[in-house]
């Protein structure tokens, strides 16, 4: 039986390079590795991009009124069409989103692989984030660090000054120009840097 397997960390971890590197090691083998991105991620355009260089663009780009298992139904129904899922981040799917990747590991014996941050800035789980905590088979924690050498759990918002942000909407994208990975500790005193 297929897995759901969720991956999360906090910002520059690395989740987009190991699902690219995953997808190349599906490709080498003969095998296709099904690339997902929810389309309000418009950071380096539709791309899954990693902080390496590397990009792919991905097989769907999954918008919020989307039902995943419909649209991949004919798909899935093909044998070895698609060896696995990777979803580059899921923290930005819906529940009931996450609910459809569960059926089809479950039902079309695909197993997926869902890269994700965990909390928001003010520490709050995303939608698709506890979903994919409360429904996934496995659950492993990538880790980066905080700039005093602790592990990072949080992130912390910022402006274009560099001033943290406490208040906004839950979904602002942005990379380095907007975020920074710290230790809980740093989160709470609202320290970016030494």
């Amino acid at each position: 039986m297929a897995k759901l397997y969720a991956r999360y960390s906090s910002m520059n971890a690395g989740k987009s390079t190991q699902l690219l590197q995953v997808a190349n090691n599906y490709k080498e083998r003969g095998m296709r590795a099904y690339i997902m991105k929810p389309i309000v991620d418009t950071r380096m355009g539709a791309y899954v991009h990693s902080r390496l260089g590397i990009k792919k663009y991905p097989d769907l780009l999954i918008n919020k009124e989307m039902d995943i298992e419909i649209v991949m139904k004919n798909e899935l129904l093909l044998p070895h069409l698609i060896e696995c899922i990777l979803v580059d981040e899921a923290q930005f799917l819906t529940k009931e989103q996450v609910w459809q990747l569960t059926q089809i590991a479950d039902f079309y014996n695909v197993p997926i692989i869902a890269y994700f941050i965990r909390t928001d800035f003010q520490g709050n789980l995303f939608e698709g984030s506890m979903a994919l905590l409360q429904w996934a088979d496995e659950i492993e924690e990538l880790k980066t660090i905080c700039w005093c050498g602790r592990k990072a759990t949080m992130v912390l918002r910022t402006d274009e000054y560099g001033n943290v942000v406490l208040k906004g909407k839950q979904v602002e994208i942005g990379g380095n120009d907007k975020y920074t990975s710290v230790c809980r500790r740093h989160w709470k005193e609202k320290k970016t840097k030494r």
